[in-house]
């Protein structure tokens, strides 16, 4: 085994591979920009390297500056964890030329797989099914437009040597094709330097399963069952389930040594995942990710092995430590990614400072009920130079109902505050009536967008009943038996009168809409009138050690546990069936002054950087027309005019940086 490796990457998976490292008494080097300078993962190790500036590719895609750390600190390999050079042959290949073991296949299985085009090749020369698609060398636009207007609307475009849903379009009609192309070429050339593409036709409602290999240098492959990835935004995955639901043995069977036989196509070595587009009861080849994937926590708690240990023991010329028939399913599991971004805003990323941050109680590893893996600390900030992933939550159950509720509970006791998080989308996706059901394919979130993206929020005597006793619980009062002649009155501001009797009209608001509620008391009687209906209001109230407020509250014969996280005037309610977000409004507060109108522009949706533009100072434009593309977290977007005009001005050029909310240009409206 090692005696010290270098982990080539950040932020969860960084802390992910160093404490598998720890627990095998390997000394581990992580590597560190100059964003990352405070970050949680360069302390998770036993030594760290600066690499170079914010900007990956003068970083964690330096390949000089990461051999050079190594051949420094005496590391014996390099883990590249997933993303940036996992899945580069040139990376790959530097590290052998210079004695160093890459934990991770060879340069040439890289190769062969990391293209799609080449990889889909092989597949089809063994007889593997594939969608129907263009995936030759032919890049000219014309000829791409031709061999997709042949197989048919809707398709989809794809970067050859992508990932992460990076270089991805769905093309609905002929006349979006080219401008589609030109994007992902773009999106492809940025991501991985190469803007190679394919065309494939687009399943209307498949499902993505994939399936864990594993693979040692004595020749032995090995297949750890499927994952369900099949819930995505942006072509990106949102939640994972292992296993699958509704898989037959026979069909997992299929795809195992479908799986296999691919890795051993290429005679691969260390952890991959083949994977498969179904619809139905086919099943085609997708592509292979010839590294550890994000969603690898699931198989870990499904089958009991750390992957992780597994790669260090593979690289280090170890045989896998069981066979084929010694691997068995138990229990289901579900992982969650958390993320910095906006649900409301097409998931457009966030970024910002981590103000408060609270994870339930949980452990590592692999036989863990409940798992949090992240790279972020409370006060860490989310910068737009990487992935916004803020942690991965993972639960394991024995079946998948159990492990579902468990992935609800842990989503309800989960708190981020400072940015936009998916926090509560995530909660109302696990609790959808169709995802609880199984029903799941890579349109989910569009086929339930009703479902979870609700017009309005229901608010109910309840909802109005816990903020009323957060806001008495904020000035002194405990419960409601709590009397205030046990203090000194004068001193205590919890509504006492010299007469004791109150009677106290309380507005909060959700969603911009205002609901009032008359709080009287009598003696330690306090009455809750809403909407004219009466009820006797009691509660209990503790401060956990996290600085959540615990509450259990009693309006007539209504009783409801909750969870209160923020501070006046801004609550954030979570119970076991819902979670919405209460404003007090304090009629003692000081009100802001609204910002003065800026008008008359079009501002940034998210951070980032001006990649191109496409307008010019007096350009007429219609409604619709492209305007230009910022890019940000390794994602394009574009800007569109909203209606016709003129330009009047630009306020910024390419490769500028914008700020949310930056005004970017301006556009005369057309009155007509």
């Amino acid at each position: 085994m090692f005696d010290t490796v270098l982990i080539a990457n950040r932020g969860e998976i960084a802390c992910r591979i160093a404490a598998t490292c720890q627990r095998l008494g390997i000394r581990t080097i992580m590597i560190y920009s100059s964003a990352d300078a405070e970050a949680l993962h360069v302390q998770a190790g036993d030594e760290a390297i600066w690499v170079g500036e914010a900007e990956p590719q003068h970083s964690y895609l330096n390949i000089d500056a990461i051999i050079a750390a190594a051949k420094r600190t005496g590391a014996q390999a390099i883990h590249p964890g997933y993303g940036f050079l996992a899945e580069n042959a040139q990376f790959a290949q530097a590290c052998a030329d210079n004695n160093i073991v890459f934990i991770g296949p060879s340069a040439a299985s890289i190769t062969a797989m990391g293209n799609k085009s080449a990889a889909k090749a092989l597949m089809e020369a063994a007889h593997v099914p594939l969608v129907p698609g263009y995936h030759g060398n032919n890049q000219d636009p014309a000829f791409l437009q031709a061999e997709a207007d042949a197989m048919g609307y809707p398709v989809l475009i794809k970067a050859s040597a992508g990932g992460g849903g990076k270089g991805m379009r769905i093309v609905e009609k002929p006349e979006q094709f080219l401008e589609a192309l030109s994007s992902c070429k773009r999106e492809a050339k940025s991501s991985f330097s190469d803007d190679h593409v394919l065309i494939e036709r687009y399943l209307q409602k498949p499902r993505h399963i994939e399936i864990q290999v594993f693979a040692d240098q004595q020749g032995q492959t090995v297949h750890l069952f499927e994952r369900d990835c099949s819930v995505q935004r942006r072509h990106q995955k949102v939640i994972e389930e292992a296993p699958a639901p509704g898989m037959t043995p026979e069909r997992r069977a299929a795809m195992g040594a479908a799986a296999v036989a691919a890795a051993q196509a290429v005679n691969y070595v260390g952890a991959g995942t083949v994977e498969f587009i179904c619809e139905g009861d086919a099943f085609f080849f997708m592509e292979m990710n010839t590294r550890l994937q994000v969603e690898h926590p699931i198989t870990e708690l499904i089958t009991g092995h750390d992957l992780v240990e597994w790669q260090l023991r593979v690289a280090a010329g170890q045989p896998l430590p069981v066979q084929q028939n010694d691997l068995h399913i138990t229990g289901h599991a579900f992982e969650a990614r958390i993320y910095a971004e906006n649900p409301e805003n097409q998931f457009l990323p966030s970024i910002g400072r981590i103000e408060k941050l609270v994870w339930p109680e949980h452990q590592s590893f692999t036989r863990a009920a409940v798992r949090v893996d992240s790279g972020i600390r409370e006060g860490d900030s989310i910068s737009p130079f990487y992935d916004p992933m803020i942690a991965k939550v993972i639960v394991h159950g024995p079946t998948r109902a159990a492990a579902l509720q468990s992935l609800r509970q842990v989503l309800a006791k989960s708190y981020i505050s400072g940015l936009h998080t998916n926090l509560h989308f995530l909660y109302r996706l696990a609790s959808d009536a169709a995802f609880q059901a199984g029903d799941v394919d890579t349109g989910f979130i569009e086929r339930r967008h009703s479902h979870l993206f609700p017009t309005s929020t229901t608010v109910s005597g309840h909802h109005l009943a816990i903020g009323l006793a957060a806001i008495l619980h904020g000035f002194g009062l405990s419960h409601s038996e709590q009397t205030p002649l046990a203090a000194d009155p004068w001193a205590v501001n919890d509504y006492w009168r010299q007469n004791d009797l109150l009677d106290r009209t309380f507005v909060f608001e959700v969603d911009g809409r205002p609901y009032t509620v008359q709080l009287q008391r009598e003696h330690n009687t306090w009455l809750m009138q809403h909407e004219g209906e009466s009820a006797t209001l009691r509660w209990q109230a503790q401060r956990l050690a996290n600085g959540t407020l615990e509450l259990n509250v009693v309006w007539g014969d209504h009783k409801k546990q909750a969870y209160i996280y923020g501070h006046s005037p801004q609550f954030e309610i979570r119970t076991s069936q819902d979670q919405l977000y209460l404003h007090y409004q304090d009629p003692l507060a000081l009100t802001e002054l609204e910002s003065e109108d800026q008008g008359g522009g079009l501002s940034a949706p998210m951070p980032g950087k001006v990649l191109s533009v496409a307008v010019a100072p007096g350009d007429t434009v219609a409604a619709g027309q492209l305007l230009l593309v910022l890019e940000a977290m390794k994602m394009e977007h574009s800007i569109t005019a909203p209606y016709g005009g003129v330009v009047t001005e630009l306020f910024f050029n390419s490769n500028d940086q914008v700020t949310e909310g930056a005004a970017l240009l301006a556009i005369e409206k057309d009155p007509s």
